[in-house]
């Protein structure tokens, strides 16, 4: 899957309307562009997010909670304490993006790319994973727990501490990947 690294790469990406940046629970976003903003406490909850990108934008704090995101792009995006528990992500990307304490138990990850990100203490819990790409990440106490993953490869990427406990794998490739695997 080659993952389209910059803004121009995208289809939707030169008819994309740039915004404040405010989010709300159960808003709709559809096409539009998050750049260079820093985004504290907000909620959007159960918000559904079209053919948006995020770029060069802080997400410190903010709740996605049962929320849809399809066709999202983001790039340089910096998540802390995020929650995305429950969330579905469709056809989206992120590139050299980094995380820290993100709840993303119970999400639906689908045909998504993570290139040149650092995931650090990553719930996955109980998600389902499919057709997803890790390529050159780091994940750092990343928790596998219960999730499914199906044709989720993770090219190039050094996983320590990882937690697969309970985990089911089906076509997973972790050819070429650094392992530190903890438990599963």
């Amino acid at each position: 899957m080659k993952l389209p690294r910059e803004l121009g790469d995208l289809p939707f990406g030169d008819s994309l309307t740039a915004t404040d940046g405010a989010l709300e629970t159960e808003g709709h976003y559809d096409g539009l562009l998050f750049e260079g903003l820093s985004l504290e406490a907000a909620s959007a909850d159960h918000a559904r997010f079209v053919e948006c990108a995020f770029s060069d934008v802080t997400l410190d704090d903010v709740t996605l909670r049962k929320s849809r995101l399809s066709d999202v792009w983001l790039r340089d995006v910096r998540l802390l304490s995020a929650d995305l528990a429950g969330s579905s992500w469709l056809d989206a990307t992120f590139v050299g993006c980094s995380g820290a304490g993100i709840q993303a138990f119970d999400a639906s990850f689908q045909r998504v790319g993570f290139a040149d990100c650092k995931l650090d203490s990553w719930n996955f819990r109980g998600t389902t994973l499919t057709d997803v790409t890790f390529d050159h990440c780091l994940l750092r106490d990343t928790d596998f727990g219960g999730a499914t993953l199906k044709r989720v490869t993770f090219a190039g990427c050094t996983l320590t501490r990882a937690d697969f406990s309970r985990a089911t794998l089906t076509k997973a490739d972790l050819r070429g990947a650094e392992l530190d695997i903890t438990a599963g």
